[in-house]
């Protein structure tokens, strides 16, 4: 019956997890670009106890007791979210897989499906962060009719000019796995040795989404899903607390028949 305390209570300390999880991916609804996430239980290692009641012809056999559960992973789901129309010049929505690479202010490189950009202080294309694109896109004071292609190039018509003048290209980098990229806040990821490396390439090739100007892509989450799970973590959470207040009655049975 102690195991069964230990066990409820792993049990309590999972389900909190997967609460907060829920949580966080409620909160971020109308974050755009924002990827929901979605805890991933394991058992626990399982203790080798006394032998079993064996029948007439057969050989005693260890009977194997769980020890609880654990998270084993909370991971990133990055299904497409609904695109949604804004048309501001400087919004891009990515239509299908891949991220676009910014460089962080410590030279490494993060990645990113925020659609909002603006031009940072250096005249390069950035995030709404202030992070600029990798490869870096400079656009020049004077430009105007700043158009994002469907395959990455970034063009603009100069105050004198008639004929647009093509800026750069916006890379799609994929990954190997990436739902193990590592979330770090403000909407950006890093890579890990699970996630493999970036993979760059244009938008459009090799299985890489397209960009849609003048649109930004909304969350993944669906309110309806997250109640569900709201409730069966509530529920499971419910269900051990009421483990360990059995098992702690049983101990106080247990307890009191000396006494009797």
């Amino acid at each position: 019956m102690i195991d069964a305390l230990y066990i409820g209570a792993s049990g309590m300390f999972a389900q909190q997890s997967s609460l907060e999880t829920v949580a966080n991916n409620l909160a971020n609804m109308n974050t755009p670009a924002f990827k929901r996430s979605q805890a991933v239980f394991a058992d626990m290692l399982y203790r080798e106890s006394a032998l079993s009641s064996p029948l007439a012809d057969s050989k005693l056999q260890p009977v194997h007791l769980g020890l609880g559960t654990r998270i084993s992973s909370i991971d990133k789901v990055f299904s497409q979210g609904e695109l949604h129309e804004t048309s501001a010049g400087l919004d891009v929505a990515i239509s299908g897989d891949g991220f676009v690479e910014v460089q962080q202010l410590d030279g490494s490189p993060a990645y990113s499906r925020a659609g909002t950009l603006r031009v940072n202080e250096e005249g390069l294309l950035a995030l709404a962060n202030g992070l600029a694109l990798n490869p870096p896109i400079s656009v020049p004071p004077e430009a105007k009719g700043l158009q994002i292609s469907r395959n990455g190039t970034v063009s603009v018509v100069m105050a004198n000019d008639s004929e647009p003048m093509e800026l750069g290209q916006i890379e799609l980098h994929m990954f190997n796995s990436p739902a193990a990229l590592q979330p770090r806040g403000d909407g950006l990821y890093l890579a890990t040795e699970l996630s493999g490396s970036a993979q760059p390439g244009k938008p459009g090739e090799e299985g890489r989404g397209v960009l849609a100007q003048g649109f930004l892509e909304g969350s993944n989450v669906s309110m309806a899903d997250e109640l569900v799970n709201l409730m069966m973590a509530q529920r499971a959470f419910e269900a051990s607390s009421k483990v360990i207040q059995a098992a702690d009655e049983m101990l106080a049975m247990s307890n009191n028949l000396r006494r009797n």
